[in-house]
């Protein structure tokens, strides 16, 4: 087997029919910014698959993930509230309207936070290894573990080769939110690399610097456990921790400030306490044959990065180059003068970024999700690619059935008072019922069962 078929793929989240702005996420100051704003989920989850086909046509691999059941009607009789449907969804609004907002939350759509991967070539069992984040801070995002690890197992179902952990259990000091603050660095897809664990928060100890503005949501403690889980070799890891003055900016997750790609990491200078002695050990783990790109806040404030995305955009290889790469980012750096000289000082420098591909996501965007929120990243060997679920592999037959489905069964204006519409859970489940029949899954939702 040849390293070169080890590949990359990105499993994108499918924007569910319920997108909509509730402002659940506080940290985020997109979010928060468009609370109540009417969403449109149909041109979202245009704007989500156009992006998965971008991709695929750049030949990097590609899947997609179905979005959740939402709303999760469960989770409001588990918390004492009966009835059908409309007076579920009304009993709900009368307790606290954003407990309604956050049962129909589409956040699942945003895969960097499903899990935490560790490739096979990095574990000691040389299995693919991924734990789902128990997303233990917000409600709106913690109850989507269960489901996740559901889905895991079914797509990745072969033990010999998978190794699908439960999440972390969801107490505070175990608050995981998944590879939003993990990165896997090496020379090449399949060779055995340096795992990056970025945290916010000690856990159990809470006498470090932390934000004041906001909150610190990755423990240390959390990325530890997966580290021992994992398998992994303390000199193939390294932990690092988040500098509380971004997280007060706004980078609430670590992909909002860094994107690496193989031995190529693009972040902002100010993403990190303590960085000149992780750089050096990341020097000196790939003998200095690494690529830093650091922008500095003279070029780019942390308030212009947290409004542009330019670092949570998905810095992916380009397949039959030597070497070359691409960032893929939002159309809303495109429109700032400041992040486009930075894009173009990029490309004209010594590294391997050579293109960069804008994309239109501005419904994801306006809820604080770009490119990289989007997508989980996972290394598979030949053999994983043939054992994982190959209903949800992304190709042009299978896209077009998607966009005809989106155009079917999707709204166009989604406002909160939508949300108490009980023929709009009607809309919903039939969505997904012929979703499960087109990605070939089964009957994996609750209302299925």
């Amino acid at each position: 087997m040849s390293k070169q078929q080890t590949l990359e793929f990105n499993f994108d989240g499918l924007v569910g029919p319920t997108h909509n702005y509730a402002a659940l996420a506080f940290g985020n100051i997109a979010s928060g910014a468009n609370g109540g704003a009417i969403a449109n989920p149909k041109q979202a989850a245009k704007q989500g698959l156009l992006k998965m086909q971008s991709l695929m046509e750049l030949g990097i691999p590609q899947a997609v993930l179905p979005p959740h059941q939402r709303p999760n009607l469960g989770l409001l009789r588990g918390l004492g509230f009966s009835g059908d449907n409309a007076k579920l969804l009304q009993a709900a609004h009368k307790y606290q309207p954003d407990l309604l907002t956050a049962v129909y939350s589409a956040a699942s759509m945003w895969t960097a936070n499903m899990a935490t991967a560790s490739a096979s070539c990095n574990t000691a069992d040389q299995k693919l290894h991924i734990t789902p984040a128990n997303l233990s801070y917000n409600l709106h995002r913690a109850q989507e573990a269960e489901f996740n690890y559901k889905l895991l197992t079914q797509i990745f179902s072969d033990p010999t080769y998978f190794e699908i952990h439960q999440p972390l259990p969801a107490f505070r000091d175990l608050g995981d939110e998944g590879a939003a603050n993990h990165s896997s660095l090496s020379k090449d897809y399949g060779c055995k690399g340096l795992e990056m664990f970025v945290y916010g928060r000690f856990g159990l100890d809470d006498r470090i610097q932390h934000a004041q503005r906001y909150p610190a949501r990755q423990t240390k403690l959390a990325s530890s456990c997966i580290r021992r889980n994992h398998l992994l070799s303390d000199n193939h890891c390294i932990t690092v921790q988040q500098n509380p003055v971004a997280i007060d900016a706004g980078v609430f997750h670590n992909d909002v400030i860094w994107v690496a790609n193989k031995n190529v990491a693009l972040y902002h200078s100010q993403a990190f306490l303590d960085w000149p002695a992780a750089k050096q050990q990341i020097q000196e783990f790939f003998k200095n044959d690494f690529y830093f790109v650091e922008i500095s806040e003279q070029d780019l404030s942390l308030e212009q990065a947290v409004e542009t995305y330019l670092f949570n955009s998905q810095l992916v290889s380009l397949p039959n180059s030597e070497n070359n790469m691409a960032l893929i980012v939002p159309m809303e750096c495109k429109a700032s003068p400041q992040t486009q000289a930075v894009l173009d000082a990029i490309i004209a420098a010594n590294n391997p970024i050579k293109l960069v591909k804008y994309l239109e996501l501005h419904e994801s965007m306006r809820n604080g999700g770009g490119p990289a929120c989007l997508r989980l990243r996972l290394v598979l060997t030949p053999e994983q690619q043939r054992l994982c679920h190959q209903g949800i592999i992304l190709d042009q037959e299978l896209y077009n059935k998607l966009n005809i489905w989106i155009e079917r069964h999707y709204r166009d204006r989604l406002s909160a008072l939508d949300l108490l519409d009980p023929l709009l859970v009607d809309e919903v489940f039939v969505a997904l019922d012929e979703l499960t029949n087109l990605l070939n899954l089964g009957p994996i939702y609750p209302f299925q069962n």
